[in-house]
């Protein structure tokens, strides 16, 4: 993704709001890192599009509230497929 920072700013910020997309996510999705995403939207953003900005910051405290349940039912799922393997290979 070669555009200027604040237009890639722009562009992510959008992203996150349509998809309630994570910062993880969305870095996936444009083939940049995470620090780049967190960067740009939490700093270019702001400057750029002050509307913009305070709706994706809206999405990304909802994230950060929700990141603990989210770790904890991918744990869950991990010792469930590990549960499934461990009873085909017997």
């Amino acid at each position: 993704m070669k555009t200027q920072p604040a237009q890639r700013a722009v562009t992510l910020g959008q992203y996150i709001i349509e998809n309630k997309a994570t910062v993880r996510s969305t870095a996936k999705k444009f083939g940049i890192s995470k620090s780049t995403v967190h960067k740009d939207v939490s700093e270019r953003l702001k400057n750029e599009n002050p509307a913009l900005y305070e709706q994706v910051r809206g999405i990304l405290e909802i994230n950060k509230q929700e990141r603990h349940i989210r770790g904890g039912l991918a744990t869950k799922r991990k010792y469930i497929e590990l549960s499934e393997r461990k009873k085909r290979g017997r």
